[in-house]
């Protein structure tokens, strides 16, 4: 066996050359994370446009007798957000809606879980504290089974499930599925979810007095 030492040879990196790759892989992090900002602040316009057309398109749909409803976003008090709460609800905007210069109650944007994720609706409120309609802005519910309640298709009696809401007051609570409130076959748990919203939204509004 030899007794010789082999030396390791010793690599010498241009001082040079490592300032050029740091600089270069730093303007390449600063250009990819420019680029990445400025695409998200796009798509970050572009959802928020459009979550604000879906909102107004739920604001009018659940005010459909008004001739020409107003609304107005007030201030959510910690009331009103427990109010929501105690039906399993998330309250996110309560508008004051007025209908040419008239107080017509309020329209109460609020989220509750349903089969596959969160269901956003609003739930319109009058002034004798009774459901104008429901109109749901965002959900991820199932093709073909949760979609048929969130579009509002008809149960078996003929009735739309949504429109079923209409005129349930705080007196009629709680909703409750199988009680005073019917499901569409096979999607129980998706009418569930809006039944919370609709029992939180009429909840809200009692805070409101």
């Amino acid at each position: 066996m030899s007794n010789e030492t082999k030396t390791k040879e010793k690599v010498n990196m241009d001082p040079k050359y490592i300032l050029v790759l740091t600089l270069t892989l730093l303007v390449t992090c600063v250009i990819v994370a420019g680029v990445l900002g400025f695409v998200n602040s796009i798509t970050k316009d572009k959802i928020a446009a459009f979550n604000l057309e879906k909102t107004n398109t739920a604001l009018s749909n659940v005010y459909q007798q008004a001739s020409a409803p107003q609304f107005e976003e007030t201030d959510v008090t910690d009331e009103m957000t427990a109010a929501a709460a105690s039906y399993s609800a998330t309250l996110e905007n309560v508008y004051k809606v007025t209908d040419g210069g008239s107080d017509a109650g309020y329209a109460v944007k609020i989220v509750a879980a349903g089969s596959q994720g969160d269901i956003e609706m609003v739930v319109g409120v009058d002034t004798d504290g009774a459901v104008t309609g429901v109109s749901v802005v965002k959900n991820s519910e199932t093709s073909g089974i949760g979609s048929k309640v969130v579009g509002n298709l008809p149960l078996a009696n003929g009735t739309p499930v949504l429109d079923q809401f209409i005129g349930k007051t705080a007196s009629d609570q709680p909703l409750k599925v199988g009680s005073n409130v019917d499901a569409i076959s096979g999607a129980t748990v998706s009418t569930k979810g809006v039944t919370k919203g609709v029992n939180g939204a009429l909840a809200v509004v009692a805070a409101i007095g």
